[in-house]
């Protein structure tokens, strides 16, 4: 049995090594074996430092959590449909884990292709047994006698070594459909390749089943995509494997020459989102019906719908501006999202655009309404008339100084 030497691995900190040291003691008390499992497993051989720890327990996850939250502190979220909890640690300095996933050994059922799964308690190997690949269906053993000692009954760590993605047995995909975008992600953050025989089940059947799940998942796994390094390889490679038919019979393929645009500049006062760029970018050629269908099915936020919607809008009316004022630029922008123009700049270039984002919007006149009452003037839709005439003045540089204004202002009155 081969053992692994977690003191001295490179993967753990000093801290996550001492919690899971913890939570081994406490579990042997209460006779319940645990296990590191999946993700953190697979990290250990691919040399890359553990960001989640996922723990499996035979017996009880939720009690284990009560008890290490009786014991050590924190907060504890249960979910006792799928006997999973959440143990949200107290907060130390310093400390690279802010959680721990507690899960208990189980087996899962489905009631049809597609379907959330039915799970019961069972043994560590029926657990592993569940699991979406070989490279996470790994287990490490914390029991203090045991500690480090490896469950490997799918040789994961054979297929990490050979840099190949492999499904479980045949029926994975149609199980859970959303196995086949964290095989797309897996394989192109890792630059694995997808097992021959796995390869050939993400078909036309599986693909299907997708179109039965909740948007809500689909994007779930669409969003982890986005947020990964290499995201847009992967959103190409799962175009090229036909998997976008299952989502929505009006989803494109991501139109390539974007595919450097993704990273934005952080030096402009716009709020990073780069989810929501690459669905922007996604979806930016598509007629407004077919956005606001595929919105709907995706489970987009009104926001996120919106932000789309204005890029793909803004984008046609384009050849309509060029040339125009900076004052008709800044009146036809104003009501937009400041992403989705950012957005039709990385692909126009159109450096009006860009003029808006940095300089344009932030112009304002010293006159304010006060100004405008102090001269006599009732309040009254003149107000927003002069501010406005005062506004486009500066933009267009027909007065360049508060001495300019006031003389515009007086012809204003």
């Amino acid at each position: 049995m081969t053992r692994l030497e977690l003191d001295g691995a490179r993967f753990l900190s000093t801290g996550q090594l001492i919690l899971l040291r913890e939570i081994s003691s406490l579990s042997a008390s209460l006779n319940m074996p645990v296990f590191l499992v999946g993700g953190c497993v697979r990290d250990y051989f691919l040399k890359t430092p553990a960001k989640d720890l996922d723990i499996i327990v035979e017996g009880d996850a939720i009690r284990l959590g009560e008890a290490l939250v009786e014991k050590f502190g924190g907060h504890l979220i249960a979910h006792s449909k799928f006997h999973t909890a959440i143990w949200e640690l107290p907060e130390t300095p310093g400390q690279a884990t802010d959680s721990i996933d507690l899960i208990t050994a189980r087996t899962e059922s489905y009631e049809h292709p597609g379907a959330l799964p039915v799970v019961k308690p069972a043994s560590i190997e029926d657990d592993l047994q569940r699991r979406d690949f070989t490279i996470n269906a790994m287990a490490v053993r914390l029991d203090q006698d045991r500690f480090g000692e490896l469950i490997d009954p799918f040789d994961g760590r054979l297929d990490l070594e050979k840099k190949r993605i492999r499904i479980l047995h045949p029926r994975s995909f149609l199980d859970d459909p959303t196995r086949i975008f964290r095989a797309i992600r897996y394989e192109c953050r890792y630059s694995f390749e997808i097992e021959s025989g796995t390869l050939e089940l993400i078909n036309s059947e599986s693909i299907g089943v997708i179109s039965k799940i909740s948007g809500e998942r689909i994007r779930h796994e669409l969003d982890l995509i986005l947020e990964e390094v290499s995201s847009l390889a992967m959103i190409i490679r799962a175009g090229d494997l036909g998997v976008f038919k299952g989502i929505h019979s009006k989803l494109p393929l991501f139109n390539k020459e974007f595919v450097d645009l993704l990273e934005m500049d952080l030096t402009l006062d716009i709020p990073a989102d780069r989810v929501a760029m690459g669905y922007m970018l996604w979806l930016l050629d598509l007629p407004e019906d077919a956005i606001l269908s595929i919105g709907r099915r995706l489970d987009f936020s009104s926001e996120l719908t919106h932000s789309v919607w204005a890029v793909a809008q803004l984008k046609k009316s384009l050849p309509f501006l060029v040339n125009s004022k900076p004052s008709i630029w800044t009146y036809a922008l104003e009501k937009l999202p400041l992403l989705s123009i950012y957005v039709v700049f990385l692909v126009s270039g159109e450096r009006a655009l860009l003029n808006y984002i940095s300089l344009w919007r932030h112009v304002k006149p010293f006159t304010t309404g006060d100004v405008l009452k102090s001269h006599g003037l009732p309040p009254g839709p003149r107000y927003a008339e002069i501010l406005t005439s005062l506004k486009s003045a500066w933009l267009d540089g027909e007065v360049k100084s508060e001495k300019e204004e006031e003389e515009l202002l007086q012809t204003l009155l």
